[in-house]
C-alpha cells in the first residue's frame, strides 16, 4: 500500500517480495502501531488535556454516574461522554495488564487508527484505490495529531466520527441506503463525541449532497439521505433526553455550557493572523496539497469527490471560529477533509513537486531528529550548554537514569529509518510515504530519549503523593482549595484521593487550604488564623508552580 503497485517513476523493475511486504499493507498496519502505542503507556498522566480528562474517566470507575462526566465529584459538561466510555472499557478489560490511566489513554489509538481507516476507505471511493495509501500516511503525519494521538482528548473520537460520516456519504452513488445509514450513525456518534460542534460538522453535509450533488438527484438516493437525517437526529438526541429524565438539573448546566462555549466567544479580527498561524503548521503538510487538489479540480467542483471535503474543511473552520478556541485540539475534526483532499491531490503532483516533497521529508526529519538527539546530549553531558541550562531551569531536580539503553535504542531507530528510507521505491506515493515514516521515527526518538525528562516535567504525583504525607499526622478534615485549576484537582483526586472544596466568598469551612500560587511574587495572603504546614515548588522558569498547605489554628 505504501506505492509498490503504483506507477514506478524512475525505475521500470518491479518490487521485491520483501519490499510488496514491507511497503504493504502489513507494513503500513505496522506503521500505524509504532507511532501510536510508543508515548501512548508508559507514563503517568500529564497536566493538560491529557490528566483532565482521565480524570473523568477514573470517575467513571471510582463510581461517578455513568451518563454525565464528572471530575474530582463535580459535573464537567465540556464533552459528552462517548470518548469517556470508551476509556473506561479499555480500563476494564486492559486494567489488569496495564495500569488504569495507560489502559484508558488507549481509547485515543483506537480512535485515531479509526479515523485513519475511515479516511482511506473515503478517499478509495472518491478519488480511486490509488489515493488511499496517501490519504492514511498524510493522517499519520500531520503536526497537529502527533501530540494529541498519545493523550487522553475527547477530540479524537469526534474526528473519528467525522471521518466515518464523511466516509458514509461517499457511499451515495452506488450504495445509497447503506452509506446512508453509516452517516447517519456517524452523525449520531459524533454529536455524542462533540455535543453541538459534532452537529455543526456533520448534519450539513447531509443537505450540502442532496441539494448540490449530481450523484444524489435520484430518487434512491434522495430517499435514504432523508432517512439518515431522521434516523441521525433522532440518534443524537437520545444521550440528552436520558440525562434530562434522570436529571433535569444537569442537562441545563450542559445545554448552558454547550451553547455558550459554542457560539459566545467568536474569534476576533486581532486573533485572526494567531489562527492562521495555528492552521499553518497543525494541519502540515495536509494543506498545500489540500489547495493544489482543489486548484486542479477547479472545473469539477460540484462533484461529490469535491464538493464533499470541500464543505467539511469549510464546516470545521466554522467550528473553530464558533467555539472561539485557538488550541491545536480543535484543529483535529478538520484533518479528516484536508487528508482526502490531500490524498487525492497527490495522484495531480507534478514529478518535480513530488520529488520537492520527498527531499523536504527526510531533509526535515533528519534536522529535527538531530535536534532530538541535541536535547538528550544536554541532559547527559550538560552540552551545548545554554540548551543544558534551559532544561535544567525547567526540571531542576531531574536526574537522567538509563542514559546508556535509551541512546542504544535511539540509535537503533535512526537506523532502521534510514534503511526504510533507502529501499523505500520510487512511486507516487514515496513522498508521503517517507513523511509518515518520518514522524514515526522523530516521535519514537523523543519518547525513547526525552521521555524521563517530560514526564518528570509534567507529573504532578510527586505534588500530590506530598501532600497526602502532609495531611497523615494531620487531624481529619476537608481541604479547601484556591487558584485550582482542572489539573490540579485531577492529580489530587487520581494520585491522593483528595478533593479540595472551592473556597465561596473568600471563606471556608474547612479545617486546611491549599493554595497554588506565584512565587514572583505571592499573590495570595490567607489571613493570621492561618498556619502554613507544607510547601512544594513544582517544575522551573515560567511554568514554576508553588503549593502551600495552610491549617487552620
Amino acid at each position: 500500500m505504501f506505492g509498490v503497485q503504483a506507477r514506478m517513476l524512475e525505475s521500470s523493475a518491479g518490487p521485491s517480495i520483501l519490499q510488496r511486504h514491507l511497503y504493504g499493507a502489513a507494513g503500513l498496519t505496522l506503521l500505524v502501531l509504532l507511532y501510536l502505542l510508543p508515548g501512548t503507556i508508559g507514563h503517568d498522566p500529564w497536566r493538560g488535556d491529557d490528566l483532565r480528562h482521565f480524570a473523568v474517566i477514573h470517575g467513571l470507575l471510582s463510581g461517578d454516574w455513568l451518563l454525565f462526566p464528572t471530575l474530582a465529584g463535580d459535573p464537567a459538561p465540556g464533552a459528552p461522554p462517548l470518548y469517556y466510555w470508551t476509556g473506561a472499557a479499555f480500563a476494564i478489560v486492559l486494567g489488569g495488564q496495564l495500569p488504569v490511566h495507560d489502559a484508558a489513554r488507549l481509547a485515543t489509538p483506537f480512535f485515531v487508527a479509526l479515523a485513519i481507516f475511515w479516511i482511506a476507505r473515503c478517499a478509495a471511493r472518491l478519488y480511486g484505490k490509488a489515493s488511499r495509501t496517501p490519504a492514511a500516511l498524510l493522517t499519520l503525519g500531520t503536526l497537529g495529531l502527533v501530540v494529541h494521538a498519545h493523550e487522553s482528548q475527547p477530540m479524537a473520537a469526534l474526528m473519528a466520527m467525522q471521518a466515518m460520516t464523511l466516509a458514509g456519504l461517499s457511499r451515495i452513488p452506488d450504495a445509497p441506503l447503506k452509506g446512508a445509514l453509516q452517516a447517519a450513525a456517524g452523525m449520531a456518534l459524533a454529536v455524542l463525541a462533540g455535543g453541538p460542534l459534532g452537529l455543526l460538522l456533520t448534519l450539513p453535509l447531509f443537505a450540502l449532497v442532496i441539494l448540490c450533488c449530481p450523484e444524489a438527484r435520484n430518487a434512491r438516493a434522495s430517499g435514504a439521505l432523508i432517512l439518515a437525517v431522521t434516523a441521525g437526529v433522532g440518534g443524537s438526541a437520545l444521550w440528552p433526553a436520558l440525562v434530562g429524565y434522570h436529571d433535569p438539573a444537569l442537562l441545563d448546566l450542559w445545554w448552558r455550557e454547550a451553547w455558550t462555549g459554542f457560539a459566545a466567544d467568536l474569534i476576533a479580527g486581532e486573533d485572526l493572523p494567531d489562527l492562521l498561524e495555528l492552521l499553518g503548521w497543525a494541519a502540515w503538510p495536509l494543506w498545500p496539497i489540500a489547495l493544489w487538489a482543489v486548484w486542479q479540480a477547479r472545473r469539477k467542483l460540484l462533484g461529490l469527490p469535491w464538493l464533499l471535503p470541500i464543505g467539511a474543511t469549510l464546516l470545521g473552520l466554522a467550528g473553530i471560529l464558533a467555539r472561539g478556541s485557538i488550541s491545536s485540539a480543535m484543529v483535529l475534526p478538520l484533518l479528516p477533509a484536508l487528508a482526502l483532499l490531500a490524498g487525492g491531490g497527490v495522484l495531480t503532483l507534478r514529478r518535480g513537486a513530488a520529488n520537492a516533497f520527498d527531499w523536504f521529508a527526510v531533509t526535515t526529519f533528519t534536522v529535527f531528529g538531530l535536534l532530538v538527539w541535541l536535547a538528550w546530549s544536554a541532559q547527559v553531558f550538560d552540552w551545548p550548554p545554554g540548551l543544558a541550562r534551559s532544561l535544567q531551569r525547567m526540571a531542576p531536580q531531574f536526574v537522567l537514569d538509563d542514559a546508556g539503553p535509551r541512546a542504544y535504542a535511539g540509535a537503533l531507530i535512526c537506523i532502521v529509518w534510514l534503511a526504510l528510507v533507502w529501499s523505500l521505491p520510487r512511486s507516487i506515493h514515496r513522498g508521503p510515504a517517507n513523511w509518515a515514516m518520518g514522524m514515526t521515527m522523530l516521535w519514537c526518538l523523543a519518547v525513547t530519549l526525552l521521555m524521563p525528562w517530560i514526564d518528570h516535567s509534567r507529573n504532578y504525583r510527586p505534588v500530590a503523593g506530598s501532600l497526602a504525607l502532609a495531611l497523615e499526622g494531620e487531624r481529619p478534615g476537608c481541604v479547601a482549595g484556591i487558584d485550582l485549576g482542572t489539573s490540579h484537582r485531577a492529580a489530587f483526586d487520581y494520585f491522593a484521593g483528595i478533593r479540595p472544596r472551592p473556597v465561596t466568598g473568600n471563606t471556608t469551612a474547612c479545617a486546611y487550604l491549599l493554595v497554588v500560587d506565584d512565587p514572583f511574587p505571592l499573590t495570595h495572603h490567607p489571613g493570621p488564623q492561618w498556619q502554613q504546614i507544607w510547601e512544594y515548588r513544582q517544575g522551573g522558569g515560567k511554568k514554576l508552580e508553588l503549593f502551600r498547605l495552610y491549617r487552620r489554628d
